[in-house]
């Protein structure tokens, strides 16, 4: 499936976001990941769980069901399940199969996110979760906020694609964030296990308007540093600095305001994707800015990823692409998610 191989969609042996914490408590939550249906619900002691939202019997989604403490009771014949997946109880008779259960998925608590392990359980390592520390979550004068959440008519890829090339900034965005710097300055990629970097080094420009109204004595010229580090295969953790430009000043270099922004792309289906925006900020009054801001952005990554997807379903599976020097990001990210898909089919 574009642009990956013939029978790849995506990787199930890695963490993907299930949902905000804030989003899971005692009612059913219904999602379907990788195409598989799955219920969330918070247990009775508050531990967040994943299950599978299919009954073996006659399909009957369980996430249009309703629970009994920790256990779901289908809303067709009131079999029940419990967390672990297990079948606890069939009315209509004494005796329950062993055969009788549904899915148990990984699901950790990390941050502000829920994440998610689709595949192998046994290699559902939370080791290999986006490390809080290195994403900027723990920065003490940092508060992160769950900001956004939309289901997207496209290919998960395509969000992916969309946060590994920021050039796009520049003319996509251009009524909301303006400027061509992004599209202009060289990007510094680098790569690590499981992990690939960029950042481009914007320097000596105008700063954004917003920052007069949080700071004084801002100078008329600044530097920023504008990132994204991509953790395979749908975590996406932005850096923005705006920094005192370097020269002969006493502040050179010395930081004016720094922020995280988190996309977390979860693939629905094959042509349905979820996607989670978050924000760590300094203060709340700038993450209301940003919360209110960013509705454009959004929106315009949406309407761009959706309009691609009814281009793929017009041309064909494997349309012809010509790449330019931007895409070098994008087309290393497609490489190592097939490598990862690759692999779980060896």
């Amino acid at each position: 499936m574009y642009p990956f191989a013939e029978g790849c969609f995506a990787p199930k042996n890695g963490w993907y976001v299930a949902a905000f914490a804030n989003e899971v408590g005692e009612k059913l939550l219904p999602r379907t990941i990788l195409n598989q249906p799955v219920v969330l619900y918070r247990k009775l002691d508050g531990e967040a769980v994943a299950v599978g939202g299919r009954c073996p019997h006659r399909h009957f989604p369980l996430g249009e069901s309703t629970r009994e403490g920790d256990q779901i009771v289908c809303g067709y014949h009131g079999i029940s399940f419990g967390a672990d997946g297990r079948c606890m109880r069939i009315p209509s008779q004494d005796k329950v199969p062993g055969s009788y259960a549904i899915p148990s998925y990984p699901l950790v608590e990390h941050g502000v996110w829920l994440f998610i392990w689709m595949g192998d359980a046994d290699k559902a390592d939370p080791g290999l979760l986006p490390p809080l520390e290195k994403i900027g979550f723990t920065i003490p004068r940092l508060k992160v906020r769950p900001i956004a959440f939309h289901e997207i008519a496209c290919r998960y890829q395509l969000l992916n694609d969309n946060l590994l090339d920021l050039s796009h900034l520049s003319f996509l965005h251009s009524a909301s964030s303006g400027g061509t710097q992004d599209a202009e300055t060289p990007e510094e990629l680098s790569q690590g296990e499981g992990v690939l970097r960029s950042r481009r080094h914007i320097l000596d420009q105008p700063p954004p308007a917003f920052l007069a109204e949080f700071y004084s004595g801002i100078p008329s010229r600044v530097d920023r540093i504008s990132g994204m580090d991509f953790y395979l295969p749908g975590f996406h953790a932005g850096i923005s600095e705006i920094r005192h430009p370097q020269g002969g000043e006493e502040a050179a270099g010395k930081p004016i305001h720094q922020a995280r922004i988190f996309h977390a792309v979860t693939p629905s289906t094959p042509g349905r994707t979820y996607y989670w925006f978050a924000s760590g900020n300094p203060n709340d009054a700038i993450t209301d800015i940003v919360r209110e801001n960013v509705k454009q952005v959004i929106a315009e990554d949406i309407f761009a990823s959706e309009e691609i997807e009814k281009m793929l379903q017009l041309l064909g599976e494997y349309p012809r692409e010509l790449m330019i020097k931007t895409d070098e990001g994008a087309v290393r990210a497609r490489r190592l998610l097939q490598q990862m898909m690759d692999a779980e089919r060896a």
